[in-house]
């Protein structure tokens, strides 16, 4: 269930990164009958997988010989839906502080604030936003014909594509 941001919020764990390993920490705590809220920049929950490897097969997981990012993704959003977990997407993690009764207080760019006993870093490879080039009128552009990674190969069947940068996503 994601939240609107600008709240406060009380929870046995918090977790930053909805990445697989984030979301595995979610159904973990869940057996153990512990709440999560889980923090995430991007817009949806999926991390690297998601955001940079959708459509790309994956040969490492354990028990699956092969499965794409999107895939393993939505396998563990369903796995973690009994536990009910709170997503805060869209959001930075931006500060962390110990209370006085031993407890943690993170707040996020946009304001929510939430009270654990336990924080879980799941950062992973780290935060998936583009760095933009600082030019006037881009965002009128975005989503149109300039893209930061390739989410959808077939959009791009029989185009001509002009790759500025690097990185994995470049190189795919």
């Amino acid at each position: 269930m994601p939240d609107a941001g600008g709240q406060s919020h009380k929870t046995d764990v918090i977790i930053i990164g909805a990445g697989p390993v984030g979301l595995f920490a979610v159904f973990e705590l869940g057996l153990l009958g512990l709440s999560a809220h889980v923090v995430d920049i991007l817009d949806r929950a999926g991390g690297q997988c998601a955001e940079l490897y959708p459509e790309k097969v994956i040969l490492d997981i354990p028990s699956r010989l092969k499965i794409t990012g999107a895939e393993l993704s939505q396998d563990l959003m369903a796995q973690i839906a009994p536990f009910n977990p709170t997503f805060h997407f869209q959001e930075m993690a931006t500060n962390l502080q110990n209370t006085d009764g031993g407890r943690w207080l993170l707040t996020t760019d946009s304001g929510t604030r939430i009270d654990a006993a336990v924080v879980v870093i799941a950062g992973g490879g780290g935060s998936f936003t583009p760095k933009k080039p600082k030019l006037e009128r881009l965002d009128e552009f975005e989503g149109k014909s300039l893209f930061y990674a390739v989410k959808k190969k077939e959009q791009f069947r029989g185009k001509n594509v002009l790759i500025a940068g690097g990185g994995d996503s470049a190189l795919d």
